[in-house]
């Protein structure tokens, strides 16, 4: 089901109305939960759900038998088993073809022919997340970060909970599992600020990042065609595209998890304010970016190790990352070029670690902070168009013509419509880069401003949504 479909529009206060006013009780509500979220998520096919049930049944047997082991060697033989079980699930609905056509491919090179048949199956939506979530839990019991539930209901509840099961925030054990352990009551206020999260996810996805997409994909496998400046527009906006659908679907996610009394972690950071690239990937997925940090980076070291182990670390976490987001190698490419951006960035001492927002206290940045960020955008873009092309031609193809004597040519455009969206949604993010979301006005004292506004945001979405609706870019990782 989608969040922009009008099943979840007839689903959400459905599921809202019962939750609170008839399954009352913390156990009735855990199971309402797990029932709503599975209707939710079979809503595509209902043959996801055996997948999903399985992956949640294998982790909640592990956490149960890692708590009666004491032993050490058998402790890590249950924890080790289980990652396995749930990376090979992941390894075949994502990435058997992939590893079946490079190995017949390479075997070839050398005068093999191998007849390894590829099989024609459907990618579950949201595997890499739900997979990360279970595999999370099982490592923090391993390590003793949170005890094992007890409770079947509420782990599968855990695992399938449905405002962030397709899309993320991934979440850890240790932040959302005691969240369905307590007791829950409405609060208003809470309720409310979600419904504001929600109302500007639904902006960026529908009136930014739909109406980006109409352009990119109208533009992109015809490159050839066109001009160095408007394939650099292009990428501008796919840049905006992928960022207003991502972080759009999140914060919908964290939003209507709000109205159901739950806290879920911070996904985004506003990342294209960001100073240098290292800090973009602070900004940036920040779910799945601590997950690597915390379950892969940390573990083999991280930085407090030779320089020559941490750039090999960092290569490799960011190699994990680009394989994670799909079966090609252009996201393998991609994830080695940021890799690459930012060791570069730590050897020539650029990778300055802010913890602030950029400009704090100031309405406009210096003029050293504005460089930075252009240029770290500008990074970004490249970034980008590797990410979305479909092979590594396309890549290079893209990225000549892009950079040929044309890009000086600022020729006639039909994205100029497009593009003041983006940078009106851009203005807003920056005027409330110290806030959660860009609609928590409560700088605003005046009820009726703020009403204004949110008005205003809403018959936007309705006026300037396209007839062309595009499914979140995320579903398909």
């Amino acid at each position: 089901m989608l969040f922009n479909s009008f099943e979840f529009l007839v689903f959400l206060p459905f599921v809202f109305l019962l939750y609170w006013f008839v399954f009352r009780t913390l156990r009735w509500q855990n199971f309402f939960v797990v029932i709503a979220s599975y209707l939710f998520y079979g809503w595509w096919d209902w043959r996801f759900l055996i997948l999903i049930a399985f992956t949640s049944l294998c982790s909640f047997l592990s956490g149960l038998a890692l708590e009666h082991i004491a032993d050490k060697v058998r402790r890590r033989w249950v924890s080790a088993a289980n990652i396995c079980v749930n990376l090979l699930v992941l390894a075949i609905f994502k990435y058997y073809n992939f590893f079946v056509e490079n190995l017949s491919d390479l075997f070839f090179l050398v005068g093999y022919e191998l007849d390894w048949a590829t099989i024609n199956i459907i990618l579950p939506v949201g595997i890499s997340f739900y997979t990360f979530q279970a595999l999370s839990y099982t490592i923090d019991v391993y390590r003793g970060n949170i005890r094992a539930t007890h409770d079947p209901v509420e782990f599968f509840a855990y695992i399938a909970f449905f405002p962030q099961l397709v899309a993320g925030p991934i979440e850890r054990a240790t932040n959302l599992l005691p969240q369905f352990q307590r007791k829950r009551t409405f609060d208003y206020a809470k309720a409310v600020d979600g419904c504001r999260q929600m109302l500007w996810g639904f902006f960026k996805k529908l009136v930014v990042a739909d109406n980006c997409a109409i352009i990119v994909n109208q533009y992109w496998d015809g490159y050839a065609g066109q001009t160095g400046f408007h394939l650099f527009l292009v990428a501008v906006l796919f840049t905006f595209q992928i960022y207003c659908d991502f972080s759009g679907y999140s914060d919908i996610a964290i939003g209507c998890a709000r109205l159901f009394g739950f806290n879920l972690k911070r996904n985004f950071n506003y990342p294209y304010f960001s100073r240098n690239i290292a800090e973009f990937w602070r900004r940036w997925h920040i779910s799945l970016m601590t997950w690597f940090r915390d379950y892969i980076y940390f573990p083999l070291g991280g930085s407090r190790c030779s320089r020559k182990k941490a750039m090999l670390n960092t290569l490799l976490v960011f190699f994990v990352s680009g394989l994670w987001h799909g079966a090609n190698w252009t996201f393998v490419v991609w994830g080695i070029y940021n890799a690459v951006l930012i060791i570069i960035g730590n050897m020539i001492g650029f990778n300055a670690k802010y913890k602030d927002q950029p400009a704090k206290g100031r309405v406009l940045p210096t003029p050293k902070e504005c460089l930075n960020i252009l240029s770290t955008f500008l990074l970004a873009v490249i970034g980008w168009v590797i990410f979305r092309s479909e092979n590594m031609g396309q890549v290079f193809g893209y990225l000549q013509q892009m950079f040929s004597l044309s890009l000086f040519n600022a020729g006639g455009t039909d994205c100029l419509t497009t593009i003041i969206w983006c940078l009106l949604m851009l203005a807003v993010e920056w005027i409330q880069r110290d806030k959660q979301h860009a609609l928590e006005l409560s700088g605003v004292r005046r009820t009726w401003v703020r009403y204004i506004i949110y008005t205003v945001v809403f018959f936007t979405i309705y006026c300037m949504t396209p007839n062309q609706m595009s499914e979140f870019i995320y579903f398909q990782f």
